[in-house]
């Protein structure tokens, strides 16, 4: 039986939409639920849901076979996994952003404060323009941070940038693109390399035909219901 580790959140629903046109459909992944734990024999696989910062961890260290998780949190962690397969959803992008009034003026000291929920990323991206950085770590409403004066930039996932116009903030660098990757434990490919590199083949199947499924509002495709380049390194 296989064990994997699912994102909570915003990835949940289009990941098990994924997997049910991939052909693993179970009662057990139907309505809601305070569960955190699905064992679904039926489907020779269990389902476990997780912080989306947890999920390379359980995977890196054998508590999951494989998991789901966004290309955000793999750059942020740097885990030891295997990531053979990109999603094609959950689609967001890294960003710097500031005050539009502090981009117009040009005000940026020699050192610049940033906030951000990914200090490994934001660190690389300015060391590697050889700009000084102080990183003050959040763990959410990252927007704030220019418009009470805690920072000078921020570097936050941002989807539609909706939420940095409603405090009047701008991007101003792209860091990188994210979209939600299948991640596998190494030793499992080896343990249980049968089962996985199938649920591997399935799921690229999926995700190309879900990329022919009628576009929703907002843009979106959606994975159709079932009916009856790859980087191996995160």
């Amino acid at each position: 039986m296989l064990t994997i580790a699912l994102s909570k959140g915003k990835l949940i629903e289009p990941t098990l939409e994924l997997f049910r046109l991939a052909g693993y459909e179970s009662a057990a992944l139907v309505g809601e639920s305070r569960r955190l734990i699905f064992p679904c024999p039926e489907i020779d696989t269990t389902f476990l849901i997780v912080r989306p910062s947890d999920v390379p961890t359980y995977v890196e260290y054998g508590g999951a076979d494989a998991g789901i998780v966004g290309k955000d949190v793999l750059m942020e962690q740097d885990s030891d996994v295997y990531e053979p397969l990109d999603l094609l959803f959950g689609a967001c992008r890294i960003s710097v952003a500031a005050l539009r009034a502090e981009v117009a003026c040009d005000r940026l000291s020699s050192k610049v404060r940033v906030a951000t929920k990914y200090p490994r990323i934001t660190e690389r991206f300015f060391n590697q323009r050889g700009i000084p950085v102080e990183i003050i770590k959040l763990y959410g409403s990252i927007e704030l941070a220019p418009v009470v004066g805690l920072a000078d930039r921020i570097v936050d996932l941002v989807e539609t940038g909706s939420t940095l116009k409603a405090h009047d903030l701008v991007e101003v660098d792209l860091i990188a693109q994210s979209t939600a990757r299948f991640i596998a434990n190494r030793a499992s490919l080896k343990l249980k390399h049968a089962p996985l590199m199938d649920m591997i083949r399935r799921l690229r199947k999926a995700v190309a035909a879900s990329q022919k499924a009628p576009v929703m509002a907002g843009g979106k495709s959606a994975p159709k219901r079932a009916s009856t380049s790859a980087k191996d390194r995160a």
